[in-house]
């Protein structure tokens, strides 16, 4: 596995994220030798969606208007069906993440946390996975989409659902390991 020491990864997401695709990524990145900071427009604590009901609360590290994405080596993106929605309506969201996929910093986005993506306009001709039920949203914005457990495309890594965690975090930290990916 490769080493993520001196590594700094922001986990951007806002109340409704899937429990597990942020605690599972984030403890492996942590793991791997990363520094990793839960990053949301709101500060305190943000409540996690745990697969049918409200689950845990975390703690914010920093707020999304304290931070720049050249503070950050990559981007994770955790799913659920609150975050991303109100993560894409939020202008300085959509902003944070397109200048990691502008710069070719990795980007890891599960299930449905490439709705943020969308929003972006960056990812037209961009292969990619997700939630199935957001295939067309990414089809009509110009991905190349695919039913796969881990998808990467140059930097760029995607999977579909909690059960592909594993091969996710796996691909996610081999991503951030190699660095910049230009496109």
């Amino acid at each position: 596995m490769a080493s993520l020491n001196g590594r700094k990864v922001a986990i951007l997401t806002e109340e409704g994220f899937e429990q597990v695709e942020l605690t599972s990524p984030k403890q492996a990145l942590e793991q791997a030798g990363a520094t990793v900071h839960v990053i949301s427009p709101k500060s305190g604590k943000i409540k996690a969606w745990d697969k049918t009901n409200w689950g845990i609360e975390i703690n914010v590290d920093k707020e999304l208007n304290e931070v720049s994405p050249d503070d950050y080596d990559a981007l994770v993106l955790p799913g659920g069906v609150l975050n991303p929605d109100k993560l894409r309506q939020n202008k300085d969201a959509v902003a944070f993440a397109s200048a990691f996929l502008d710069e070719g910093k990795p980007v890891a986005a599960i299930c449905h946390g490439p709705q943020l993506l969308i929003e972006t306009g960056m990812i037209n001709s961009r292969r990619l996975t997700s939630y199935p039920s957001l295939q067309t949203d990414l089809k009509n914005a110009g991905a190349d989409w695919v039913d796969e457990e881990v998808v990467v495309d140059k930097g760029l890594v995607t999977s579909r659902r909690p059960d592909d965690l594993e091969a996710f975090n796996r691909k996610a930290i081999e991503e951030i390991g190699e660095g910049v990916h230009h496109v």
